[in-house]
């Protein structure tokens, strides 16, 4: 700790430079409330490879926000260091926080945030007719959705990821500048306005149907037993009914994988708990914002999914939706679907449009889009 100056007896400035993963997970907007509850002035900023917030105030204010800032962080934060540099007090200081551009002065550290998967609250709005954003594959907000697979470079801002070409209209400006709404500073923030698009193409690239058609008419061919490539956050994922045997095997016929267990996705944590057997921690694991695959036991006699999906296995890898786009086809199709990564066996996963065009051709009968990168 550096002190530059004698303190006033009531009154304190300091700068904090905290590191971790401090970006994408809604942390300006959070020191932001945190600073104004408290009642204290400064401002905080990205920077290439820290948050940099400077404060001042009553010398009890500045302790609160010390002690406060790591216990109620966002969850999906990680703070690895905090310095704390003793500035003097500025004596016209107003009590007002701020926060201001980033600026990427230092090279970035690799602390780029994961994405997140779906919040409550934004399955609510997806769900809710009365919504702007009702059933959009694109919602998200300062606490769920897209970070690394969008992100160009840091600090981590618009400009810098993949949601650059879509310009938010008044509505999503609107939100993202209210530091009372929870989409505030959410880089990915979108409504069917002005964000990203879904069309459902033939393998060839063919249009076959736009937006909310597009999702419809991509359940009916998963309902009929067809193969659909959907690009999903990190790149595009095989979808299949796993209830069907046929379904199934022509999935590992034309993916040249004859016997490895494939991945599952269901609907709910109740549609899990008809196939696997799910103890507490499991739960928490396949609820968590992470979304992960978990490797769960399959339930004695259970018999709806097909055995082609584990043959001989008695565990299922499953997962829950963790995107709006998987939410609305999972409630739509309403059964587990095989849910595994768009490639040819033991090749890299398709990213791009042009290479599933390319590459899984030969094994999709459609592919479901969007034109964000």
């Amino acid at each position: 700790m550096k002190n530059t100056g004698n303190q006033p007896p009531t009154t304190r400035r300091i700068v904090l430079e905290v590191r971790g993963v401090v970006q994408g997970v809604g942390f300006r907007p959070f020191v932001f409330g945190l600073a104004r509850r408290l009642g204290l002035g400064g401002s905080v900023r990205n920077e290439a490879d820290v948050v940099r917030i400077e404060l001042q105030g009553p010398h009890s204010a500045v302790d609160d926000f010390l002690r406060l800032l790591p216990s109620e962080a966002p969850a999906q934060s990680r703070i690895d260091s905090v310095e704390i540099i003793e500035q003097e007090c500025h004596e016209q200081c107003a009590s007002v926080f701020e926060i201001h551009a980033s600026v990427d002065q230092s090279a970035p550290r690799p602390t780029i945030p994961a994405d997140l998967a779906t919040c409550g609250e934004c399955l609510v709005e997806i769900r809710d007719s009365h919504q702007r954003r009702y059933r959009y594959a694109f919602t998200n907000c300062t606490h769920c959705g897209p970070r690394w697979s969008i992100i160009r470079g840091l600090p981590y801002d618009r400009p810098r990821t993949s949601m650059e070409s879509f310009e938010m209209c008044a509505a999503c400006r609107g939100e993202y500048e209210n530091p009372a709404d929870r989409r505030f500073h959410a880089q990915p923030v979108a409504c069917p306005a002005c964000g990203p698009k879904l069309r459902l193409l033939e393998p060839d690239g063919r249009p076959i149907a736009e937006k909310d058609a597009a999702m419809q008419v991509a359940v009916e061919m998963v309902l009929a037993g067809r193969i659909v490539a959907i690009k999903g956050l990190g790149g595009f994922q095989l979808v299949v009914d796993a209830t069907n045997q046929a379904a199934v095997e022509r999935l590992r016929a034309r993916k040249h994988r004859p016997d490895k267990p494939l991945a599952l996705m269901v609907s709910s944590i109740d549609a899990a708990k008809e196939c696997c057997t799910i103890s507490e921690e499991e739960q928490r694991l396949l609820e968590s914002a992470a979304a992960p695959i978990v490797l769960l036991q399959r339930r004695d006699g259970e018999d709806k999914i097909a055995q082609g999906v584990a043959p001989g296995n008695p565990y299922l890898g499953l997962m829950l939706p963790y995107t709006p786009l998987h939410h609305l086809l999972m409630a739509a199709v309403d059964r587990p679907v095989v849910c595994t990564s768009g490639n040819f066996s033991e090749e890299p996963m398709a990213t791009t449009t042009a290479e599933a065009m390319a590459r899984l051709g030969t094994i999709a009968d459609a592919l479901l889009v969007h034109n964000r990168e």
